[in-house]
């Protein structure tokens, strides 16, 4: 996998090496079995799905996907859709116009540059239409087993809340995780931060009177009201 750039080493927020192996353990007893919420059979159904995820959420892409893959089951069925054919099937997801665009073009270019296969390759990945670093992760450590963090909107949120990062942007947010947690518990771990950022630790109002990280977990940007 293609590390994030960076031009200097990020300082990590005070206390963030003796948090993490806590947060690891907390989570592993919340959600001893997290895996990616979006529903998928094949590597191209995970990278459709991934895409169509984007300022979406999960369950309005699960109720989406299978009609849609019904209809295109495969990147060589895909490839010979135009935009306005994928569009009725994806109507309901945010940006749906610009993500049938995107999904065109994404299977074109696997038929074109992989024979219609996914690529087990971080870069060969984000190169796709619609595909990203989030993508990439999602797809390569889903699909294909490799170790990867994710960084979506829940990622970060809760590495700040945690003290893990102080990062905004969600490349430097992955460098500050990688640092901190074992390679081998990378896929776990984004699983299970995306299930606690939905479930306790929300936005707004986290519950954090439910939550088993609430004696070290230093709240950061909590409301103490």
């Amino acid at each position: 996998m293609t590390q994030p750039s960076r031009t200097s080493v990020q300082r990590l927020p005070a206390g963030a090496r003796q948090r993490a192996p806590q947060v690891l353990v907390s989570l592993r007893e919340l959600y001893p079995d997290a895996r990616t919420e979006l529903e998928f059979r094949t590597p191209f159904e995970l990278l459709v799905a991934t895409v169509l995820s984007a300022q979406a959420t999960d369950v309005s892409v699960n109720a989406a996907t299978p009609a849609l893959f019904a209809a295109y089951p495969d990147a060589a069925a895909m490839s010979l859709a135009e935009p306005e054919d994928i569009e009725p099937y994806i109507r309901r997801i945010g940006l749906y116009r610009a993500k049938a665009k995107n999904l065109a073009r994404l299977a074109r270019q696997l038929m074109e540059r992989h024979g219609g296969e996914v690529p087990d390759d971080f870069d060969a990945v984000v190169a796709l239409a619609g595909a990203g670093r989030k993508t990439a992760n999602v797809v390569l450590s889903n699909a294909y087993g490799r170790p990867a963090i994710a960084v979506d909107t829940h990622v970060g949120r809760l590495s700040r809340r945690l003290g893990l990062s102080t990062q905004q942007d969600p490349d430097k947010v992955e460098v500050d995780l990688m640092r901190l947690f074992p390679e081998g518990d990378w896929i776990f771990l984004h699983h299970a931060l995306i299930l606690h950022g939905r479930r306790i630790c929300l936005a707004r109002r986290p519950l954090c009177e439910q939550c088993l990280m609430a004696s070290f977990c230093p709240k950061v940007g909590v409301d103490p009201r």
